[in-house]
């Protein structure tokens, strides 16, 4: 089971909308495509053991982290905690973000 927090649906919607409105993607719908492809991965493998832990100045954020790599210049970090079979997916960010060198440093 997959659970989202607040925070993630929030943030997510708010990506979707900087996706459309500074025209990385040119239709709303192609936005909307490029988030369900995110939502897919995660569903798909959530579960699987690619899943990391979370560097500790991320893990206010999730004890694992999963990676989407979205095309050649985007790779999204999906935070999340897990308790047996039950999945809280809490923060997502992408390697344009400013605190993305922080998750190598570690």
């Amino acid at each position: 089971m997959i659970f989202y927090s607040d925070e993630f649906e929030s943030q997510f919607n708010e990506i979707i909308d900087v996706l459309y409105k500074k025209e990385y993607l040119g239709f709303k719908e192609s936005a909307l495509d490029y988030g369900d492809r995110i939502y897919d991965f995660i569903f798909k493998n959530i579960n699987k053991p690619i899943s990391k832990l979370s560097p500790k100045a991320f893990q206010k954020f999730g004890e694992y982290y999963i990676k989407y790599k979205a095309n050649e210049n985007t790779t999204w970090y999906i935070f999340f905690d897990r308790k047996d079979n039950r999945f809280l997916v809490n923060h997502i960010l992408n390697n344009h973000t400013e605190h993305f060198p922080e998750l190598f440093l570690e």
